[in-house]
């Protein structure tokens, strides 16, 4: 089959890759459609130290189901569906406490341990997977993921009596942070560097402004930092006030040289946030409470897909798309 593939050089699209074997408890599926996301983008430059297939924003086909599966599971086969990256045990210590997306034996499409969606074929566990409604189409679908990774913001967070909160960067993640956060009972705002991306926020009624414009006043409650950046936790320890919160939604492949000491001068909470509930973000797809779509920039066919990496990398693009003949 074929797959874009990273082998710790340089992403390249190869015409003959191994097809993916049908593991018990496993689908496998066939890709529609997939997004370039930066941690893709990282992972070409060295993150996580992967060697494999790319990609892990997807919607899909399920072309068959290992005979082990229940029948339920079975049911999926024939039919749309996205799926949860993270591949777990179910018993570790980890697992056992509800914390699955951290099991001690995970693998992560696309990103740790597992060949990603970025192929003709690729496999996940069957209960990762969750039908999509006829009523959402592949161009929605398909944002599941990061949305996912989006909403999981505000489990992080406990909003009371309107805080203000920054959402630092207007990149793809920043600005479906930005709406997802819109929805609680919260001053935001979005900081960014690029007027049209920015100007985005003007359809969805949220407050926006340059970096270039705003004084580092230390004066925000919750900063959340989307930048994809290293230099984006600086900044934002230097946006958020004492015993504020900065949110972390950045990895990059280095981060050095930050200043660490304001978590400890202003007493400030660091948190992290990665992976959240696909059902959480389908419900909102469905719904209508995202605008996805204006964040398309552009669509790639799948035999381009290498040319989709590098159009994702260019200033002022927000979402490429993977097009699957």
């Amino acid at each position: 089959m074929r797959a874009l593939v990273y082998d710790g050089s340089k992403p390249r699209f190869e015409p003959r890759h191994p097809d993916p074997e049908l593991a018990p408890g496993e689908a496998i599926i066939r890709p529609i459609a997939a997004g370039v996301c930066s941690t893709d983008l990282e992972i070409s430059r060295g993150y996580m130290d992967y060697r494999g297939v790319l990609g892990h924003e997807f919607v899909g086909i399920v072309e068959k189901v290992h005979p082990d599966v229940d029948d339920k599971a079975k049911q999926l086969v024939g039919k749309r569906v996205v799926g949860s990256i993270n591949c777990v045990c179910g018993k570790c210590d980890m697992c056992t406490r509800g914390l699955a997306n951290h099991c001690r034996d995970r693998t992560v499409l696309g990103i740790a341990g597992r060949d990603g969606c970025f192929a003709e074929r690729f496999s996940l566990p069957v209960k990762n997977l969750l039908a999509v409604p006829d009523t959402l189409d592949d161009d929605h679908a398909v944002f599941t993921e990061p949305l996912a990774a989006a909403c999981n913001v505000m489990n992080m967070l406990r909003i009371e009596s309107r805080p203000f909160v920054t959402v630092l960067g207007d990149g793809r993640l920043g600005l479906l942070t930005a709406q997802v956060l819109s929805k609680l009972n919260a001053s935001v705002r979005v900081i960014g560097k690029h007027p049209d991306k920015l100007a985005l926020c003007e359809k969805w009624g949220i407050k926006h402004r340059l970096l270039s414009d705003v004084s580092l006043r230390a004066d925000q409650d919750v900063v959340v930092d989307c930048t994809g950046s290293a230099s984006g936790l600086d900044t934002a320890l230097k946006m958020v006030r004492p015993r504020g919160k900065v949110v972390l939604k950045t990895t990059v492949a280095e981060q050095k040289g930050v200043d660490l000491s304001p978590i400890v001068i202003h007493e400030i909470q660091l948190l992290g946030s990665r992976c959240g509930l696909f059902s959480d973000a389908l419900a909102m797809l469905n719904g209508g409470e995202v605008d996805v779509v204006s964040l398309i920039s552009r669509r790639v066919k799948f035999a381009e897909s290498e040319k989709a990496l590098a159009t994702a990398a260019m200033p002022g693009t927000l979402k490429v798309l993977i097009e699957f003949e």
